[in-house]
């Protein structure tokens, strides 16, 4: 499905956490950590996770191991590039040898002092937000629209997960899943689907 459909189908689309937001179609706010961290600290970021990176020995190495979006930067010891059986292998060995977490340890060791904060995000990566840019953000959006209830469905709900603080939000039910087919499985029998 391509992102103007999505955008169009439903009646709100949070996109990297809500920093970028559509309703019903359209492009509602947008918003940038280039403009709220500045480029100096981007490539000070950049320059270490980088630096780091140079000297993990892992089973491979692929390339794209930094991803700019506009909610965050998204660190990849592995590389984006990776094939499937290379990202299972890295996730393999990342579950024995924590690379990420130690990773994690070194940046936010790095940069105590800034506005940063750093979490596993999904299988192979670190996501690099602002603080307050967890994927909380998107909740600010629809305060006041009156919903009983907001379900949240992820796989890093733990604590160091890219999902654990709207897992744990009092806003919302959290649901630990860990795979799409597990989703779709938890949302036919949350909703009462054969």
């Amino acid at each position: 499905m391509d992102g103007e459909k999505v955008t169009n189908e439903f009646d709100y689309v949070f996109c990297e956490n809500g920093v970028v937001q559509y309703r019903q179609g359209q492009l509602k706010s947008s918003e940038s950590i280039l403009s709220y961290i500045g480029e100096s600290t981007l490539q000070r970021v950049i320059n270490f996770a980088l630096g780091y990176m140079s000297k993990l020995e892992l089973p491979a190495k692929r390339g794209n191991f930094v991803e700019f979006r506009s909610s965050m930067i998204n660190i990849c010891p592995v590389g984006r590039s990776c094939s499937q059986a290379e990202r299972d292998e890295f996730s393999v060995f990342d579950t024995q040898h924590k690379v990420r977490a130690k990773f994690v340890d070194a940046l936010q060791k790095e940069f105590k002092d800034s506005k940063l904060c750093f979490a596993l995000g999904g299988q192979i990566s670190v996501d690099v937000f602002p603080k307050g840019w967890d994927k909380t953000f998107c909740l600010k959006h629809i305060e006041g629209e009156n919903f009983t209830e907001i379900h949240f469905f992820g796989d890093k709900t733990s604590l160091g997960g890219n999902d654990y603080e709207i897992y744990n939000d009092e806003r919302t039910k959290g649901h630990t899943v860990t795979s799409p087919e597990n989703t779709k499985e938890q949302l036919k029998k949350f909703l009462n689907i054969e």
